[in-house]
């Protein structure tokens, strides 16, 4: 078992205040690839540190490349201290790092994951985990499916000994609808329903869980949070970065797929969700799911209306030279893949009707970040009228990342003499009101896939709700490839866009 330096708060302060989840080993799948040593292992380390993982803990590094156990866990040391939160502790990596092995096998070899299962025994033996068994899959998603296969073959989608097993699958989950479901299918003939959880870090982050509790436990918004006094509302996710590494992957996804049908829809779904009926997973993501199917299709004549695609040129960001996408390397020089989309989305319920949610992502722009900002309605100018002074709307602005808080900005009398009307800003800061860093997304997941809690894990109904939306959009952009824009680096995108949100008399919000 991991010593005492590891077990060092029975409670998860901070994380919800849930107990500690049971015992259990934790397998990944594509352990030797970025996301386990940029996101799982550093998110894993600072669990650790904060006293929060089980008591007895495995963790198993599964990939077909030749290493010993040692050199995996230097491999993973030399992540942690690169990307982890918290600095490393000597005594308390020597201490976690005793928890990691590695098992090398392909994905496509079944007798892997049998002597996996053996291995998998004597670490129930050995360290207690009692069968639990939690598996991770890192891998490519063409992976997936003989993952999944070789892993009900050789029975380990059972935990052993009256244990628990369940599966953590990455995104993208499926590519539009029919191979979203195709995968489901193949999820289900392995885990049940109850056992699969579909990641989406952005849930994961504190902000993001946040929206309920800001909503729903404060009368002053939930009074107002609907069409009668909301104008409109904004989400934006923004970064500067191009495509970097990923352009195989992206030059077949684009912003559409590789953003707005999971991160940004499930952002849109928290912010317009009906309350529900309790805090348990189903209540939650029932709502989730009323708000995808009350979304007005897009699609057709109506796709070039209501949405705009674009892909940045050459151009300057922070004053460097930036390449055009498609003289990225790896990129089709005449590729028709979009970076930015920006779109209105109308929510067709009684709540919401007449209320525009403009949405947008884009890759090259001047600046990271992402919001979700609530532009409440003018009051009547009749009042302030003959002072000549304007009045700003106010904003509630619920900031994603990087700076994760919440803000509103009201107007207020400047002082002197005269009434001049100023807007000013009330600004709330996790980390400065709670006097301790924020957690890492993959933190609080992987620790409610632990504790069998699926809150923040997207539902089967809720992937294909998201995919059929988007599917249309997809199918209009293919009949017609021309409508397809361009913005400079390091701009705020194509023009289109502007005028997309113009036509409702207002304009984005600059970060």
């Amino acid at each position: 078992m991991l010593n005492s330096a590891i077990q060092i708060n029975p409670l998860r302060e901070g994380l919800g205040g849930r107990a500690t989840p049971e015992p259990c080993t934790l397998v990944i799948f594509g352990a030797t690839g970025d996301l386990t040593h940029r996101k799982l292992v550093p998110a894993l380390y600072n669990l650790a540190a904060d006293g929060a993982l089980p008591p007895a803990m495995g963790v198993v590094g599964f990939a077909r490349r030749d290493k010993t156990d040692e050199i995996f866990r230097s491999e993973l040391e030399e992540a942690a201290r690169k990307y982890s939160r918290q600095s490393i502790n000597d005594e308390l990596w020597k201490s976690f790092a005793s928890s990691i092995c590695y098992h090398r096998s392909g994905f496509d070899d079944l007798a892997g994951y049998e002597s996996l299962a053996k291995r998998l025994d004597e670490l129930d033996a050995a360290r207690g985990t009692r069968g639990n068994r939690l598996f991770y899959l890192a891998a490519a998603p063409d992976q997936f499916e003989v993952i999944l296969e070789n892993l009900r073959k050789s029975g380990l989608n059972r935990g052993a000994n009256g244990g628990w097993s369940r599966v953590i699958v990455e995104k993208p989950f499926g590519t539009d609808l029919p191979s979203a479901r195709q995968l489901n299918t193949l999820v289900e003939g392995a885990f049940p329903e109850a056992d699969t959880y579909r990641i989406d870090h952005y849930l994961g982050k504190e902000t993001a869980q946040n929206i309920m509790v800001l909503r729903f436990a404060n009368a002053l918004f939930e009074a107002m949070w609907n069409a009668r006094y909301i104008d409109h509302i904004q989400i934006t996710a923004s970064e500067p970065l191009g495509v970097e590494g990923r352009a195989g992957y992206y030059d077949k996804s684009g912003a559409l797929r590789d953003m707005v049908q999971n991160h940004l829809l499930q952002l849109l779904c928290l912010t317009a969700m009906e309350p529900p009926a309790g805090l348990d997973a189903d209540a939650i993501r029932d709502e989730k799911v009323k708000v995808l199917r009350s979304l007005r299709p897009i699609e057709g004549s109506d796709v070039s209306k209501y949405v705009i695609r674009g892909q940045y040129g050459a151009g300057a960001i922070n004053g460097k030279r930036v390449a055009a996408y498609r003289d990225e390397a790896n990129v089709d020089p005449e590729s028709m893949t979009e970076t930015f989309v920006a779109l209105q989305v109308n929510v067709d319920n009684w709540r919401w009707a007449g209320v525009p949610f403009f949405v947008r992502v884009g890759k090259r722009l001047p600046k990271g970040g992402t919001e979700i900002a609530v532009h409440f309605k003018s009051v009547p100018p009749v009042l302030f009228k003959a002072t000549g002074e304007a009045v700003d709307d106010n904003v509630l602005v619920i900031r994603i990342q990087p700076d994760e808080g919440v803000s509103l900005r009201m107007s207020a009398k400047m002082p002197g003499s005269s009434l001049r009307i100023e807007p000013v800003k009330m600004d709330f800061h996790y980390g400065t009101s709670f006097g301790k860093a924020t957690p890492e997304a993959y933190e609080r997941l992987l620790l409610d896939a632990m504790s069998g809690d699926p809150t923040l894990f997207a539902r089967r109904d809720e992937v294909e709700e998201a995919w059929k939306f988007v599917d249309a959009i997809r199918e209009a952009w293919i009949a017609n490839p021309e409508d397809l824009t361009f913005y400079s680096s390091g701009s705020w995108g194509p023009a289109e866009a502007d005028e997309l949100i113009k036509r409702h008399g207002t304009t984005w919000r600059r970060l």
